[in-house]
């Protein structure tokens, strides 16, 4: 079917007012002024998805040349990202009472270790496949046989490092791995080649160790951007990190001759701790390029029209090196892409509306919020690349759209799971709800026990410089670990006279498969506060 121009530029016009609302803050700087928050939402890879051909040889080394839109998730109204680290082993056993109890000596234990439940590791077909652990040294760090050299940037911990090579995403019948599999499967069914195979090629086991310059100067994210702080992100040192977003593999794959590819893996990132954050999550990145006739040949004297105009100027709607008539194509192709998407994980009836915002690496950029059971949620982020993106990747005579969704996101919105924390369990009355006869069958996660929580708070006055409350959640984290449900802040005092300031913490402690007792919680919580002495130079006023 032929078009005519002018109605592709009907098709994309406005229609009436934004009627979209807000979002607090991305961390890789979404936008939105004035509007009410809602809260969300090297390196070659080692296997592929794809139909097509395609040699893992042809990607860079990471250790030779280091390489859109970021998840935010909310869970009617939360972000699923979280913490960081301080040094190696925060938890310093205390000494317990005498002869104590078969469940505390399981209970250090399982905090001591920490990581992935179970030994085994799953390739993307499912098999085992064997990695060594990451191994903390006084001044490398050892992650998948590779050491990296610490330095003043160094805060990945060793329970975080734990957590690489997990891989909840490719572990068959897990709820992510399900979310996966749905969106490859519609991928593959719904866009095919001039050959009858699948466009998309699909990555799903890329290294998660990246460069600074992969994650962000490789996406025009500018030096001294507040998405590269250390309380943001995972470090191994100045210049290598756990990545903080998919995107980070994303000039790479265009690099290596691919022009349309999800990419779906763990992402790291720091901050509080809720039922809706964790500081390992999962993400999937698609990208899609066009070259002049791909995306001009079913509009009416399309050969006549150009992805490119000289000394243009950027405006609201377009980048200065794209022509008006290639970004409300491209703007036209993505929104449908996705929303075929969306519908064939939610239904068919879903509403669905548009939201405009800001990203450092696309332009114009979108949120798409759905009507959920009578919230509007964010699901995810997407927009037009950055041409100095496209370019600097090879793709010079190409222009492309890019979308970025969590897969956590979307697991618990369609499984109605109500806590990030249970992706991670072993529990068998978790994983086989999800061993479904096809991926597609629906499914309503049942709820194990509820087993009751317990409160307990800390306070210390701060030092005078370089304290941030991440610091103390993701010492928290590492040594509580999944035991810890939620940290709130309770309390801030300034003393009138000293102008010193302290913090009170209410963290909340529930085992996601057992009552927890309070000699049990007693050990932790009194670890925490060694730590925080130890290495945050607060002062104690327990």
């Amino acid at each position: 079917m032929r078009m005519s121009y002018s109605r592709c530029l009907q098709l994309l016009l406005p229609r009436g007012p934004e009627r979209g609302y807000g979002y607090r803050r991305c961390l890789y700087s979404c936008s939105r002024a004035n509007r009410p928050a809602i809260q969300p939402s090297p390196h070659s890879p080692s296997s592929t998805h794809s139909l097509r051909p395609l040699s893992t040889n042809t990607l860079p080394s990471p250790s030779t040349s280091p390489s859109p839109c970021g998840n935010r998730q909310n869970t009617v109204g939360r972000r699923l990202h979280s913490v960081r680290w301080l040094s190696g082993d925060a938890l310093a056993s205390p000494s317990p009472s005498p002869s104590p109890s078969p469940s505390l000596l399981k209970l250090n234990s399982t905090l001591l270790t920490g990581g992935c439940h179970s030994p085994r590791r799953f390739s993307s077909d499912g098999l085992p496949s064997p990695s060594p652990s990451p191994v903390v040294k006084q001044n490398a760090l050892t992650v998948g046989g590779h050491a990296y050299d610490c330095d003043d940037y160094t805060n990945a911990t060793p329970k975080i490092l734990s957590k690489v090579g997990c891989n909840l995403h490719n572990r068959p019948h897990h709820p992510l791995w399900l979310i996966k599999e749905r969106i490859k499967a519609h991928f593959y069914a719904a866009y095919m080649g001039r050959h009858g195979n699948p466009l998309f090629s699909v990555f799903d086991n890329l290294n998660p160790v990246v460069t600074t310059e992969q994650n962000f100067d490789s996406l025009l994210i500018p030096k001294g951007h507040p998405s590269r702080n250390k309380g943001d992100n995972y470090y191994l040192n100045q210049s290598t990190m756990l990545r903080a977003h998919t995107s980070a593999h994303q000039s790479e794959l265009i690099r290596s001759g691919l022009d349309a590819f999800l990419a779906v893996g763990d992402v790291y990132r720091r901050d509080e701790i809720d039922a809706c954050h964790y500081p390992v999550f999962h993400q999937m990145e698609g990208v899609r390029l066009f070259s002049n006739h791909e995306l001009f040949a079913k509009v009416t004297h399309g050969e006549d029209l150009s992805l490119f105009e000289a000394r243009g100027r950027r405006t609201a709607q377009k980048q200065e090196a794209h022509s008006l008539e290639a970004v409300k194509l491209l703007e036209f192709d993505l929104k449908q892409t996705l929303t075929k998407l969306v519908r064939h994980l939610f239904g068919a009836e879903l509403e669905i509306r548009w939201v405009e915002c800001t990203f450092p690496f696309t332009h114009p950029s979108f949120e798409m919020e759905v009507l959920f059971q009578g919230e509007w949620l964010e699901v995810l982020g997407c927009g037009i690349m950055e041409q100095e993106i496209v370019h600097a990747a090879g793709a010079t005579d190409k222009v492309g759209w890019a979308f970025g969704l969590g897969l956590e996101r979307l697991a618990m919105v369609l499984y109605d799971i109500p806590d990030i924390r249970i992706f991670w369990s072993e529990d068998e009355r978790f994983l086989k709800q999800f061993h479904l006869p096809s991926i597609d069958h629906p499914v309503t996660f049942q709820a194990l026990s509820k087993f009751p929580p317990l409160l307990n708070d800390i306070s210390f006055w701060l030092p005078s410089e370089g304290y941030s409350d991440n610091d103390f959640y993701d010492l928290v984290r590492s040594i509580g670990g999944d035991l810890v449900e939620k940290v709130d802040v309770v309390d801030k005092f300034t003393h009138p006279k000293t102008k010193r300031t302290s913090h009170c913490y209410r963290i909340t402690y529930r085992h996601m498969e057992r009552t927890l007792t309070q000699d049990e919680v007693r050990i932790v919580h009194q670890a925490i506060e060694r730590a925080a002495e130890e290495q945050l130079g607060v002062q104690g006023r327990y």
